[in-house]
């Protein structure tokens, strides 16, 4: 069951938000959606779910068209929370649980379980408005994932949240991986889609401009990053051969260089000098990559 977009495009009058957009989404997998505000991520969300007619192109889901008539195997946890505020957490889920198709005894019994899950079972008779944002959060999961979807958006599900917080939620999304939940999710924070995802597409002003594994992508970029914290000078290195960025640290230079080769004739520079207390080269941050890519417009 695999999500396939086909030269997707939706146009809003003169106004292109999503222009010739393909992607195919692999099955029982977390895939990554960055890009910076107004890219389209979330205008390609609403067409997915059917909120949204297409422009032009085709969405399917193993084969078949998204519409209503599917829309009990499909979750979606909005940007913009919408929850109830009056409502009792119970009857908020039963309610959505119901418009899902399920029964009454199935929901409360799902509710429960994440309720139990998240370590806060004494929510399930509290109004929403008395909830904390972070805890009114984890309610709008639950109403995304109590029908137990095969696919499931989540549009930004970490902002606003403090770290423990975070970590519970992460934690329920690999839970939902490892059972066979097909997972798309945007993220303004790198880390998270470096941490969680297999596959990304990054998006600028309705494109895609890379997509792929996340393996391959690092691969590709060419540049390397190299860390060296020292008890000598490091500045002359900003000018040395290869080296394309360069940014002074507390503790020595952070250097985006062009090959491991230009590692080796950094080190040679430098052996003799002094004490080398770091001298470590790791593969290019996402960040790199999405900065490179997409510019300064990334907020």
């Amino acid at each position: 069951m695999v999500l396939k977009l086909k030269q997707v495009m939706k146009r809003f009058g003169q106004f292109t938000a999503v222009n010739n957009l393909s992607l195919e989404i692999p099955e029982k997998e977390i895939f990554g959606f960055l890009g910076a505000n107004g890219a389209g991520k979330t205008t390609t969300f609403r067409m997915i779910l059917g909120l949204l007619d297409t422009s032009g192109g085709k969405i399917s889901w193993d084969g078949l068209p998204l519409n209503y008539s599917t829309s009990h195997i499909v979750g979606y946890l909005p940007e913009e929370r919408g929850l109830y505020p009056k409502l009792k957490v119970r009857d908020q889920i039963v309610y959505l649980a119901r418009l899902r198709g399920m029964e009454k005894t199935e929901a409360l019994r799902e509710l429960r379980f994440w309720l139990e899950k998240f370590k806060v079972p004494e929510y399930e008779n509290k109004k929403v408005e008395e909830l904390s944002k972070g805890n009114q959060q984890k309610i709008q999961f639950i109403a995304a994932v109590i029908h137990k979807p095969k696919l499931l958006i989540l549009d930004e599900p970490f902002s606003g949240l403090d770290p423990v917080n975070v970590e519970q939620l992460k934690d329920a999304v690999i839970a939902l991986k490892e059972n066979g939940t097909t997972i798309v999710f945007s993220s303004h924070q790198m880390h998270h889609v470096e941490e969680l995802c297999e596959h990304l597409c990054i998006m600028h002003k309705g494109r895609p401009v890379v997509h792929g594994s996340l393996k391959e992508i690092k691969r590709s970029f060419g540049k390397k990053n190299l860390i060296i914290h020292a008890d000598f000078p490091l500045q002359s290195l900003q000018d040395f051969p290869g080296v394309v960025k360069a940014r002074l640290t507390m503790e020595g230079v952070l250097l985006q260089i062009e090959s491991e080769k230009v590692a080796e004739s950094i080190l040679k520079q430098i052996v003799g000098k002094g004490f080398i207390r770091k001298f470590a080269l790791e593969e290019p941050s996402l960040n790199d990559i999405f900065i490179e890519k997409v510019g300064d417009s990334y907020e």
